[in-house]
């Protein structure tokens, strides 16, 4: 039409298909874009770690775990393979058979109890049946042949501590008001420790189930803290490779990293310059023992607290095994180091009151310098249905009776008393060490880890198969625990060992004369020193601990912990 302002139809065709075009274009711009950013993002992302992994561990020890870890895989992967698994598969079935043969009793003296009886039992049918379950085979704890296990603080304690029991059995902390003489002893415990450990003004702490939970308390603080206060949402804590295990459960529990940092000879004790390597912005807790489990070093607490303040980072102590020992050293009128509140980087301490606190098991405490630091680990749920919820740890109810034995050792036992229970601990710790460096019998074969300086001695063996030693010492009726990175024994003396070091030290040297016959006797049959060995602990540390990849060694303990539960 004249005048009309149409566009031709070819014309208008092409503008919509440039049109068109051009959105798509612009949507694969933006779609390249973003998968770059993501790319980079990424490769950002492993660029720091690969940057601060070199940083910890250094060229060579970057090179070194990922040896191990690629050895590591491709073991695991030999260990699936068919044909392989298989006969893996048999030898851990013939190992935990062997296992439950010798845990779960059986024959025809054996009576099971699988189900509720259809009528109770009679107060004196269930008495009878309680002495026989006491009275079944066992090491004898009460003769002083088991290393730890069993704080015992005597016949007189236990009957005191039965008492409690038997006035607060029903009682439960998570009711106060219902029980208030529970919360009191409770409050009063912590208050005695922290006492112990010279805290100052303002600190905090509460008790627990025990050691482990104390720990899990203290990291799960550690980690809330850091989330708080700096927004780390990718945790990691710093600990010595001889801290207790609980710190890797924790690790597991809670998704905080664990930088394991070797304990190496001489001295056994954490590598501070690794730690400090180590420490990122990520960092949410050091870790130091006083002393450790497998060799009752402590570690140089003072060095890592000056770290920690220098770094502004947490640092727990585990004091769960040196409890009511460490504190009372230098009044005992033995060698000490700082450990406690008293080094201003320490910022929270377990220790366990059931070990040589004598309480009965199940008691431990975990100490904060501020109340703030406890905070972080309590739990509160405001808008429950059921109420406001609260708990100041794991377990929401609680065995009342347990506080009340607790509070009850602590009294009866008191400063004096826990002085001269160091005194006699610790004295025949250092005469164990001493008979062993001092004794032709045992020195020239036998090599104590580490200066101890509280109640555990662990030695190794420099010519013959410790692990031997140690099953030959259960065949003397002796329950010792056996140590592995390095293969090593262990004796943690408790006050019913103080009464039988001697008989100890002179089976040690009748164990280890054996040895070296049996060693003398291979190497005439020309069969070679340190033979293989059918013992226990041989086949598991021995054995199993060689081997480059631990799932073997998982499924042997999967096995014991199902062990457990068989009835």
């Amino acid at each position: 039409m004249p005048g009309s302002s149409r566009m031709p139809v070819s014309l208008r065709n092409t503008f919509i298909v440039k049109k068109g075009g051009s959105s798509s274009q612009l949507l694969s711009l933006n779609i390249d874009l973003f998968r770059n950013i993501v790319f980079f993002l990424f490769l950002l992302r492993w660029t720091r770690k690969g940057l601060l992994k070199l940083k910890g561990r250094g060229i060579f020890g970057t090179f070194a775990d990922t040896y191990i870890a690629i050895r590591r895989t491709a073991y695991g992967l030999f260990l699936r393979a068919p044909g392989v698994r298989s006969q893996v598969q048999k030898q851990v079935l013939e190992a935990i058979t062997k296992l439950q043969t010798k845990l779960v009793p059986s024959g025809p003296g054996v009576t099971r109890y699988l189900t509720l009886p259809k009528e109770g039992w009679t107060y004196e049918t269930v008495l009878k049946e309680l002495e026989n379950l006491a009275a079944m085979d066992h090491t004898r704890w009460e003769d002083g042949f088991v290393s730890g296990a069993v704080y015992h603080g005597g016949d007189d304690l236990m009957k005191l501590q039965t008492e409690a029991f038997g006035k607060f059995t029903v009682a439960n902390p998570i009711h106060p008001d219902v029980f208030p003489g529970v919360r009191k002893m409770e409050a009063e415990v912590v208050s005695m420790v922290l006492a112990m450990f010279n805290a100052p003004p303002g600190a905090a702490g509460v008790s627990t189930s025990g050691g482990t939970e104390s720990i899990l308390m203290a990291c799960l603080s550690a980690r809330q803290k850091a989330y708080s206060e700096r927004g780390v949402t990718e945790p990691e804590m710093i600990l010595p490779e001889t801290g207790h295990t609980a710190f890797r459960k924790a690790g597991s529990y809670f998704g905080i990293k664990v930088h394991l940092v070797a304990c190496p000879a001489p001295t056994y004790r954490v590598d501070i310059k690794s730690v400090s390597r180590l420490i990122n912005s990520n960092t949410v807790l050091l870790v130091g023992s006083s002393p450790n489990f497998p060799h009752g070093i402590i570690d140089d607490i003072t060095s890592l607290s000056k770290l920690a303040l220098r770094r502004k980072i947490p640092l727990h102590v585990d004091c769960c095994l040196g409890s009511f020992l460490v504190p009372f050293l230098e009044k005992a009128g033995f060698e000490t180091e700082l450990f406690d509140f008293r080094l201003k980087g320490v910022t929270s301490i377990s220790c366990d009151t059931h070990k040589y606190g004598f309480a009965p098991k199940g008691n431990s405490t975990v100490l904060y310098r501020t109340a703030s630091l406890r905070a972080y680990q309590y739990f509160i749920s405001p808008d429950w249905s059921g109420g406001v919820y609260a708990s100041p740890s794991i377990a929401g109810s609680r065995p009342g009776a347990l506080i009340a034995g607790c509070w009850a050792s602590l009294m009866n036992t008191g400063e004096v008393g826990y002085i001269d229970s160091c005194a006699k601990i610790v004295g025949a710790a250092k005469k164990i060490a001493e008979a062993i460096v001092e004794n032709p019998a045992l020195n020239v074969d036998l090599e104590v880890l580490g200066k101890p300086l509280v109640s555990v001695v662990a030695f190794t063996s420099k010519t013959l198969n410790i692990y031997d030693i140690a099953d030959a010492m259960s065949a003397k009726g002796w329950h010792l625990n056996s140590l592995q990175d390095p293969p090593a024994i262990h004796v943690a003396v408790t006050l019913p060992i103080v009464k039988v070091w001697e008989k100890l030290v002179a089976d040690l040297e009748a164990v280890v004369e054996g040895e070296k016959e049996k060693e003398r006797v291979r190497v005439v049959e020309g069969k070679g020193a340190k033979g293989k060995s059918m013992g226990d602990s041989a086949a598991l540390y021995g054995v199993a601990g060689s081997l480059p990849n631990k799932s073997v060694v998982v499924e042997l303990a999967s096995g014991f912990l199902d062990t457990l539960y068989k009835a």
